[in-house]
């Protein structure tokens, strides 16, 4: 796959990099948690505004990652607002959701934007044109916390996500068996043979789907997500031990 390029991170290439979320509900905890993240190993950094008390004010949500953006220094900061349909904190009708994420794409804080892709076709291209223009990186994301869809119907949506223009292609999904979270590692490594011009990031989420976070370097999947205390999504690992594991898979595949 052709690789993405974010400050000094190469995405896409080698082991699957890190993403640290930061969940805090404060603008305190949330700057204390970017501080903390020097002595992480952690390669980007995504900030889960829904998780912020303040996230509807969106003048306080571009204050905050400007200061998130000083306090991280070099590491990429991926800014994600997660919707309560795909599993956040909060509601967010697709409106306001475009208007904010505009506002931190232009802004000039975020090195790196989730959109999701139901928020609708128009929304997605409109969000993913404007960040593109001000050279600001798209991972389009897919997100279902009950089940594991057919195979096509996975595919599909990674499809779809290509044409909206997106950089990264993202899909999480819920496995009720071990059945699915192979379905959905298969998905992965055709995917990422497919779209060579795209790094794909999949994930099996729960305990039943863990083997799916580690694994990505061998089946195609570029980036994974480690929790520093609470987690964002079931089944995330702590971001130490994933890095433990990663770097014995890596050494192993030479």
């Amino acid at each position: 796959m052709k690789p993405v390029v974010v400050r000094n991170v190469v995405i896409g290439q080698g082991k699957p990099k890190i993403c640290v979320p930061i969940v805090a509900a404060t603008a305190e905890g949330i700057l204390q948690a970017a501080k903390n993240m020097a002595e992480i190993p952690v390669d980007i950094v995504e900030w889960r505004a829904d998780w912020y008390e303040d996230a509807l004010q969106t003048d306080k949500v571009i204050w905050l990652a400007g200061r998130l953006r000083e306090a991280l220094a070099e590491k990429p900061l991926l800014f994600t607002f997660r919707t309560a349909r795909e599993g956040g904190e909060k509601a967010l009708p697709a409106r306001e959701y475009e208007a904010l994420n505009l506002a931190v794409v232009r802004s000039g804080f975020a090195d790196m934007l989730d959109v999701e892709l139901m928020t609708g076709d128009e929304a997605v291209m409109r969000i993913i044109e404007e960040a593109h223009r001000l050279q600001v990186r798209v991972i389009c994301s897919n997100h279902d916390f009950f089940k594991t869809p057919p195979k096509e119907e996975m595919l599909g949506r990674f499809r779809k996500m290509q044409q909206l223009g997106a950089d990264i292609l993202k899909l999480a999904v819920m496995p009720q068996s071990k059945k699915d979270v192979l379905a959905l590692l298969e998905v992965t490594l055709e995917m990422s043979e497919e779209a060579v011009n795209h790094p794909v990031v999949t994930m099996s989420m729960a305990s039943l789907g863990l083997i799916s976070r580690l694994v990505g370097e061998t089946f195609g999947s570029a980036l994974t997500y480690g929790a520093v205390g609470q987690r964002s999504a079931p089944g995330q690992p702590g971001a130490r031990e994933l890095a433990e594991v990663l770097e014995v898979i890596h050494r192993n595949l030479e």
